[in-house]
């Protein structure tokens, strides 16, 4: 196929294999748009591939693509549906409890700078995690920006004023709702890649921003909840530029997505 692109979608069904949804074939002599059905998933023997019409990619590109799709969550767990199709950012009060007894919940955070998986403390902090998966479930963090990044000690998100232009305003937003610390004397920020919620002056102002530090800070303990920790990705906090608002100069880093995955324990 020298000469020739080709562009793929995949589709996850909820049984867990992918589905090719889209085909798209280029060449400088003709051009083919069709939908064709491939079944991609995986076994102790690796991908098993069922092609159930003719398609013109080759496998080592086909299986290429399909070890990217069954990386988006980490092996092992489910992704959780999401909640709506769109971004929503405003709500008129907090989310009723609504994980699941049993379940073992983790983020995964795909940004500019590459993917974050981070393991989230529902036994510890289900408010914080509650609310956190019910922001995620609902798009909120889509294309919001890591407004604060400061070397050896935090990289600062969850805002959506960031996505506004008016750089004054970052780092002051929040879903439309607010609640209280879950402070837990076994968790701390004793380490290099701790997920913590962000606040006001109040204990109660706990919202949508987080943040991930970038090296041990034991002066946050006791003051800031601490629910989940970086599984994978400690390098990629690096890669993340270094910003502080309202800065008129940089370009930060965003969120592109957030997806829910869960287990059983």
């Amino acid at each position: 196929m020298r000469g020739s692109l080709c562009v793929v979608r995949f589709s996850q069904l909820k049984s867990g294999p992918y589905f090719l949804e889209r085909f798209i074939f280029f060449s400088s002599t003709r051009a083919q748009n069709q939908t064709s059905r491939l079944i991609l998933h995986s076994d102790k023997a690796g991908i098993v591939l069922a092609v159930t019409s003719r398609i013109w990619i080759t496998l080592p590109f086909l299986l290429a693509s399909a070890a990217f799709a069954q990386s988006t969550v980490p092996a092992g767990y489910k992704a959780v549906p999401f909640l709506s199709d769109k971004p929503v950012h405003t709500f008129k009060e907090a989310p009723k409890l609504q994980l699941e007894k049993g379940m073992d919940y983790v983020a995964v955070m795909e940004t500019s700078k590459g993917r974050i998986v981070l393991d989230l403390y529902e036994a510890d902090t289900p408010t914080s995690v509650n609310s956190f998966v019910w922001l995620a479930r609902h798009h909120y963090y889509d294309g919001i920006l890591f407004h604060r990044v400061i070397d050896k000690f935090v990289v600062q998100g969850g805002d959506p004023n960031t996505l506004e232009k008016d750089r004054n305003k970052w780092g002051q937003g929040g879903p439309g709702y607010s609640f209280g610390l879950e402070v837990r004397t076994k968790l701390n920020f004793e380490a290099k890649g701790v997920l913590g919620m962000a606040r006001a002056t109040s204990p109660d102002s706990n919202g949508s921003q987080f943040y991930i530090t970038l090296d041990k800070v034991p002066n946050l303990n006791g003051a800031y909840t601490v629910f989940g920790k970086v599984t994978e990705g400690l390098d990629i906090l690096d890669k993340i530029t270094k910003y502080e608002p309202p800065e008129p100069k940089g370009t930060p880093d965003k969120i592109i997505k957030v997806t829910i995955a869960v287990k059983k324990k």
